[in-house]
């Protein structure tokens, strides 16, 4: 284990939130909040600790995928608890399981929260909660892999490999950096898009910014008490359609970037994805039409099926009030997920894809037991790593779902409540049903089971493996 290259790597983590600490202090300036100290305070701890860290460059910066697990997991870590920090400092949240609650959900772009009156925290604490989720979105490994030439050869790709979603990722260029780059930069322009959009419907500057960021992270942090309700029809229209491109895998973009239409067309991810949210709407706005009139059930379906199914968690409407079948296909849809590669949780659309054509392999196999069939996608072969990975994959995640629902129902809370609350932390969703819907909250749960969701928000975000290799006696061994 390369103890010195992590340990730098987090230094310069450490530096990086520094800097962003200080946009909710220019944002405390603005509106002449002292809360915004609290930031100050925090932002120059970073930079002060992360020199401290990066003060000497390690000799050997060559490290494998051990080390890049391990270095994406603490950073994520170390980057909750340095940004909870403010919220402790300045009151507005004078919980410690509280505050780390709100910053891992809004880190790992789950969106979950503990608050029960939203609308009264600083402004300064409502831009920092909402930019958590665009820091996460992308990964802050991304960022710092796009500016600053950290480690040596190709042990950057562990990096991006252990902070990315999905079951694998690919270099779009050869030089990581430079995909790095592409993929930040990707991410701005589609985002400085959304907010002209909101700002063109009529949205304040404020609310346009944090809504941004909300999107573009897939998070869902509001910051009015009634998610999006209160926004216009046009507003709320451009998150839909913005939610659901933040969903797709930004490959799909540099492939429409560099003209290459029907290559980016042809992805099974892609149509999947869109087929999915085409049927899932139209279902529910036949199934809510006799609660809204004409155009609105359409509007409110597909709202709710790109918040949920892109892991966002706006909220139009109390969806825990429609119909079953509306609430049991939302459910679905938590498990889903967006496709790999974007800023989506879940299971992702890709694994879903590799699952349904392993058991149709398999089905075909025990019908035609001499033949030799290959699981095809995108017209590219999966290699048996890919589809064991996947497997894995769901075993893990199972396992998670179970041993948190039994925890968490210590507190002996209604079964949907209980159930959908893990569901909705591990897929990094937000609001579930009942007790945790999209007007309830997770304040009423025990610090036993706040930091249960805190470990599956993480453990969804870094799709399970980085965190659970920390647990493993031999991950430590030099």
């Amino acid at each position: 284990m390369n103890y010195s290259i992590i340990i730098y790597i987090i230094g310069y983590v450490l530096q990086i939130e520094g800097l962003f600490l200080l946009l909710p202090c220019l944002t405390a300036l603005c509106y002449r909040e002292s809360s915004g100290f609290a930031f100050l305070f925090t932002a120059v701890l970073c930079f002060l600790l992360g020199k401290a860290a990066t003060f000497r460059k390690p000799k050997n910066t060559v490290f494998y995928g051990r080390e890049g697990f391990v270095t994406v997991s603490m950073c994520w870590i170390v980057l909750s608890i340095f940004g909870a920090l403010p919220f402790l400092l300045n009151g507005d949240i004078p919980s410690v399981p509280d505050a780390l609650f709100e910053t891992v959900s809004g880190f790992t772009t789950t969106g979950s929260t503990i608050l029960t009156d939203i609308e009264s925290l600083s402004k300064c604490s409502l831009f920092w909660r909402s930019f958590t989720h665009w820091i996460g979105g992308m990964g802050v490994l991304v960022f710092v892999l796009a500016v600053l030439p950290i480690a040596g050869g190709g042990s950057q790709m562990y990096l991006m490999r252990a902070e990315s979603p999905g079951p694998s990722v690919n270099k779009l260029v050869p030089r990581v950096k430079n995909t790095a780059m592409i993929l930040y930069g990707i991410y701005i322009v589609i985002t400085i898009i959304e907010i002209i959009l909101l700002l063109i419907g009529g949205m304040p500057l404020f609310d346009a910014l944090t809504s941004a960021f909300g999107t573009a992270g897939t998070g869902g942090f509001g910051i009015k008490n009634d998610s999006f309700a209160s926004y216009s029809v046009f507003c709320q229209g451009v998150v839909s359609i913005f939610m659901i491109l933040f969903g797709i895998n930004f490959n799909i973009y540099y492939l429409l970037l560099c003209k290459k239409h029907k290559q980016a067309f042809q992805s099974d991810e892609l149509r999947m994805y869109l087929a999915v949210i085409l049927a899932s709407t139209v279902f529910i706005a036949f199934n809510i039409r006799h609660l809204f009139p004409g155009f609105q059930a359409l509007h409110h379906a597909l709202f709710q099926v790109g918040s949920i199914i892109t892991t966002t968690g706006f909220a139009t409407q109390d969806f825990n009030t429609w119909p079953e079948l509306s609430k049991m296909i939302l459910i679905f849809l938590m498990f889903f997920g967006a496709c790999a590669g974007s800023t989506g949780g879940g299971i992702k659309i890709s694994r879903i894809l590799i699952l349904m054509k392993s058991i149709k392999k398999e089905l075909f196999s025990i019908v035609h037991p001499r033949s030799v069939q290959k699981i095809r996608v995108d017209g590219q072969v999966i290699e048996h790593d890919v589809i064991r990975s996947v497997n894995v994959f769901m075993a893990a995640y199972l396992l998670i779902i179970m041993l948190s629902i039994l925890i968490v129902s210590l507190e002996n809370k209604d079964t949907v409540s209980t159930v959908t609350s893990v569901i909705t932390t591990l897929n990094n969703i937000g609001p579930g049903l009942e007790l945790v819907g999209p007007v309830g909250n997770f304040s009423s749960f025990t610090a036993l089971s706040k930091f249960v969701f805190l470990f599956d928000m993480l453990a969804g975000r870094l799709e399970i493996f980085p965190l659970l290799i920390l647990f493993m006696p031999d991950t430590w061994k030099k």
